[in-house]
């Protein structure tokens, strides 16, 4: 089975890594989060460290009651609704603390999906403050299907006892290799996993589409953004998902995108929105690049997916359809390289786009890294122009260019390549 780069990541985690803190495996929806894990797992089985893997979905409720020598190491554990979900949590962990003891090499315990678990984040941060006032040889590891700071809450700090390893989605690399997909059906199709093993299976779109709206979109939004947010209007919220996506690679006023939705309240709103979507692994805004960033935050926003499955699961077009059109063609290659950049950035980089003052010349993406600074355009035909790049040059001197497309870097290498590799490459 094909490994991705992070197994080795989580097994280096786990076996040289300090055990101060807890290894936090977060991510989109249907990414292969918990493959990873379980792979890690069986390397650790290899290396004859007991493991147990337990899954927090859809658990049965027939569990035994909460172990008094548990409660007694949480804290304000009074004001806490005790469900039966947490009963087992609890008991699960209590009796790895007990194999850990037995075994020579410890004990490494794997939590899925550990935002079904209600006031998981206290109790985790109770049993691990006492496993370490213990000295319990015990390794966990929790998988969410979100980013941290959405499954902590932001009034919740558990700073210190976590260290997260954020997976995203798959690149074109990953699926020419084990799918066997070109260059072009990666870009409409989407790096999901899942839903292209239905397409070798079926050989049609019927269930790839399925799986994207069902079994991706609807979760994610039911259970880890309304489910885990304060989402006062979780109607506006859906109409959101299936309205924005139609707009990646986009540049479209809030106002605007105000008059598409039913009962839109403000632009705060709209923006909250946006931004727990981008936490979400869905899609994100990006902001105008100025040499003031404030300014660039006031600007229309341009929308990106995050993995183009999600614009092309709902347009009803077949792949040569989506061919044939032009336009829409061009706003997939164009979403798909945006989410490339954006999913495969490090932290400290960031992306946004580029639009002079009387919106006569715009670029495409633009990159920046510290000092460095890199405007990329995204051509899906062979042009000679690029007055877009040398008009930013003219604003911008110190900045380098990029094109991707048949005119300049060819979309399978620009996919080989992260978006620090491309910056290193072409300003350092």
């Amino acid at each position: 089975m094909y490994q991705r780069s992070y197994v080795k990541e989580v097994l280096y985690q786990i076996i040289d890594g300090s055990i101060t803190s807890i290894i936090a495996i977060t991510g989109p929806r249907q990414v292969g989060k918990t493959t990873i894990a379980l792979q890690a797992g069986n390397q650790l089985t290899n290396l004859r460290i007991p493991w147990k893997y337990i899954s927090l979905d859809n658990i049965q409720s027939d569990v035994i009651g909460w172990p008094e020598k548990v409660v007694q190491n949480i804290s304000n554990v009074s004001h806490i609704d005790i469900a039966p979900n947490e009963q087992l949590l609890i008991s699960h962990w209590e009796k790895a603390r007990m194999d850990s003891l037995h075994s020579d090499n410890g004990f490494v315990l794997i939590l899925d999906e550990i935002q079904n678990i209600p006031h998981w984040s206290n109790i985790v941060k109770a049993l691990w403050d006492a496993d370490r006032i213990k000295n319990y040889p015990l390794q966990i590891v929790i998988l969410g299907s979100a980013p941290w700071g959405m499954l902590t809450g932001l009034n919740e700090s558990l700073l210190g006892r976590f260290d997260e390893i954020p997976i995203t989605h798959w690149s074109f690399p990953e699926v020419a290799k084990v799918f066997g997909f070109s260059v072009e059906e990666y870009m409409f199709l989407g790096g999901y996993p899942g839903a292209l093993k239905r397409i070798l299976k079926d050989k049609n779109l019927t269930n790839w589409k399925s799986h994207i709206l069902r079994s991706i979109l609807k979760p994610a939004i039911d259970r880890d953004i309304v489910g885990l947010q304060r989402v006062r209007k979780p109607a506006l919220m859906r109409h959101l998902v299936d309205l924005a996506p139609r707009y990646s690679s986009q540049i479209i006023s809030y106002d605007k995108l105000l008059g598409h939705l039913q009962d839109a309240g403000n632009i705060s709103t709209i923006t909250r929105y946006l931004d727990l979507l981008s936490d979400a692994g869905l899609m994100t805004r990006l902001s105008r690049y100025t040499s003031s960033p404030h300014l660039g935050k006031r600007s229309s926003p341009k929308l990106n997916v995050l993995n183009t499955a999600l614009m092309t699961a709902i347009s009803g077009y077949s792949i040569e359809e989506a061919c044939q059109d032009h336009s829409f063609w061009g706003r997939i290659v164009e979403s798909a390289v945006g989410a490339h950049l954006l999913n495969t950035k490090e932290i400290a980089t960031r992306v946004y786009y580029w639009r002079d003052k009387k919106n006569l010349f715009e670029v495409d993406y633009v990159i920046q890294r510290g000092p460095h600074l890199l405007a990329i355009e995204v051509k899906t035909r062979n042009i000679s122009s690029h007055s877009g790049l040398t008009e930013f040059q003219s604003h911008f001197p110190h900045a380098k260019t990029m094109i991707v497309g048949p005119s300049g870097i060819p979309f399978n290498e620009f996919f080989a390549y992260t978006t620090n590799e491309w910056i290193q490459d072409q300003c350092e």
